[in-house]
């Protein structure tokens, strides 16, 4: 499934898919040391989302989380990519400053799969494999 979006920050990246069907903070809701989530909250709490395509609806507080996903993304311990179905700007600014291609405009709800490629260019997709 080709799914059109808008790029935020521009790149691309594939592999692995993780979908939290919850708005999301990168201060507090993961551990930046090891890419885990650690919200007690989520629907992904004890998952990682280091070096996969991460998909929420939106970001939720905080401009520090701005600087957790650099800091992650310094580490190693950063998604891949993100997708949004609405970015506010901490995490725009968090994604760019980081250099993760980052997406918008996707319903969250019709991502089913276990791979994702996402291309944060002029013709922008997202695409869903098994």
């Amino acid at each position: 499934m080709r799914i059109p979006c808008r790029a935020i920050s521009k790149g691309e990246a594939e592999g692995e898919l993780i979908v939290s069907r919850k708005n999301f903070s990168f201060l507090g809701d993961v551990d930046p040391e090891t890419g885990v989530v650690v919200a007690r909250d989520s629907d992904i709490t004890g998952e990682s989302i280091k070096q996969k395509i991460f998909a929420f609806p939106s970001g939720r507080g905080s401009t520090v989380g701005t600087y957790v996903l650099l800091r992650m993304k310094k580490k190693g311990t950063s998604p891949l990519a993100i997708i949004n179905y609405r970015t506010e700007p901490i995490i725009a600014v968090g994604a760019i400053i980081s250099n993760i291609p980052l997406v918008d405009g996707v319903d969250i709800n019709v991502l089913e799969g276990r791979r994702a490629k996402v291309s944060a260019f002029k013709n922008c997709f997202v695409e869903i494999s098994d």
